[in-house]
């Protein structure tokens, strides 16, 4: 967009009248954007917070409750509350492993809750079973040592 033209006035005191208020307009502008970008921070700093807690508060129902519950977090409201790993188990061999929820292939808005029908036991699946996992808690870090034969 380019910039707006202000013409200049014939007579001196207009000209400087003119300077003044331009001079005004792009400090009240600047002040106007820092402001804006100190709000946008600490807004982003209460959304992060926010998905902490409710993935929290999701972590300590599926431990109350032993069952996967909706609503549960998104993806994304996960990975930036801090919580970047899923924990799970096999419902056949009871092994448990970590799943990094940044490398799943999923839409961004996924519910946590509806990842338990598409994570399978890697273990299991190499005996020619297909068992679905069990959703046990999101995490911060990796837990599980991933097993590779």
């Amino acid at each position: 967009m380019a910039p707006k033209y202000h013409p200049t006035p014939l007579s001196g005191g207009d000209r400087k009248a003119l300077n003044k208020e331009l001079t005004k307009a792009r400090g009240v502008t600047l002040m106007l954007a820092r402001q804006s970008d100190e709000l946008r921070a600490k807004g982003e700093a209460l959304i992060r917070d926010a998905d902490r807690l409710s993935c929290e508060s999701w972590n300590e129902r599926m431990w109350v409750d032993d069952e996967p519950i909706a609503p549960s977090p998104t993806v994304d409201q996960a990975l930036n509350g801090g919580f970047p790993w899923l924990e799970i188990e096999c419902s056949r061999c009871r092994a448990r492993r970590d799943v990094s929820l940044a490398e799943l292939r999923r839409v961004d808005t996924t519910c946590i809750h509806d990842l338990a029908s598409r994570l399978r036991c890697e273990r299991c699946a190499k005996s020619g079973k297909r068992p679905l996992a069990t959703l046990l808690q999101l995490a911060h870090g990796r837990r599980h040592a991933t097993e590779d034969p």
